[in-house]
């Protein structure tokens, strides 16, 4: 991580390496924290965030279940995240804003006791699964792990405390020489990656699971929904056997970090050709078309940051 001059921090802008938290912090200890992951690209128009009303939209609603009322409003959030980037002076960057408990009780439920704390960085950032992902797609695997449930944490928030399960998945994954790790729900079908969302081609069509899977409603698998219609390509949310991993004609991962990655392999078996599919291609070209003026956004989907 490349470190930049300033964070926002609880409304003021200070300088990056006195953006601490007290080790007692009460998000420290128990991972009650909720973030969001949010691009910003430099485009042919000048610096633009990449959905920034939906990504802060399932921030609210992510502290929401984690029972944190946030101290600033939607707006100043979002006025802070293109602070954040004019003030570092970035064209394109990685945003991290966060909101956890602080500094004031050990207990489980403090009561009130600990403030929420919010904190906005913004840094540069390049290819999350390496430089030639995206191109080239990566060998992948399925992990021992399995997803959380709603039965035991509001999955579909953005919270701190899930990515334990996230690092094991990936953890994994990279001891074994792979890529990135697939995990399964506890009855054995697909789910998601460690932090980005699963679709796959059969017969030419689009197929990914639903949100009943046990997955993080991803902005970009959204966005995918959107494009894919564009593309007059038909998609199917529903339940997909581990199965369909291997016999699968197409793969690939979306999410603000992984963009569009395909996925070449699957426990060493070759996904189709072992080449990118022409449908991930379209998708591919539709996506990063929006930063290059190649995809009209007759969604609003840029927030220009100046």
């Amino acid at each position: 991580m490349k470190a930049s001059k300033l964070i926002w921090k609880n409304g003021e802008m200070v300088p990056w390496a006195e953006a601490t938290v007290h080790v007692m912090a009460h998000g420290l200890q128990y991972g009650t924290t909720v973030f969001e992951g949010i691009r910003c690209y430099a485009t042919h128009q000048g610096s633009a965030i990449f959905r920034l009303k939906a990504h802060l939209r399932r921030f609210v609603e992510s502290a929401k279940a984690y029972r944190m009322i946030l101290p600033y409003k939607f707006e100043e959030l979002a006025a802070a995240c293109r602070r954040v980037i004019v003030d570092n002076e970035l064209s394109s960057a990685y945003i991290r804003p966060i909101a956890y408990r602080g500094y004031g009780s050990i207990a489980v439920d403090p009561q009130g006791k600990c403030p929420i704390d919010m904190a906005i960085a913004a840094f540069e950032f390049g290819a999350y699964l390496g430089s030639n992902a995206v191109s080239q797609g990566i060998d992948a695997c399925v992990t021992s792990w399995h997803r959380l449930t709603s039965a035991t944490n509001p999955v579909l928030a953005k919270a701190g405390g899930h990515y334990a399960n996230a690092f094991l998945i990936a953890a994994e994954a990279h001891a074994n020489g792979f890529g990135e790790g697939l995990a399964v729900t506890a009855q054995g079908h697909i789910a998601e990656a460690s932090a980005s969302n699963v679709f796959l081609v059969r017969e030419g069509i689009l197929f990914t699971p639903p949100l009943s899977s046990t997955i993080l409603g991803g902005i970009t698998r959204d966005t995918v929904f959107q494009l894919a219609r564009t593309l007059d390509l038909r998609i199917e949310e529903q339940v997909l056997p581990r199965e369909w991993l291997y016999s699968c004609d197409e793969l690939f991962l979306t999410g603000t970090a992984a963009e569009i990655t395909p996925i070449r392999s699957v426990d060493h078996i070759p996904v189709g050709d072992g080449q990118v599919g022409p449908v991930t291609q379209s998708i591919q070209r539709a996506f990063f078309g929006l930063f290059d003026g190649q995809t009209a956004d007759r969604w609003g989907w840029l927030d220009w940051v100046q």
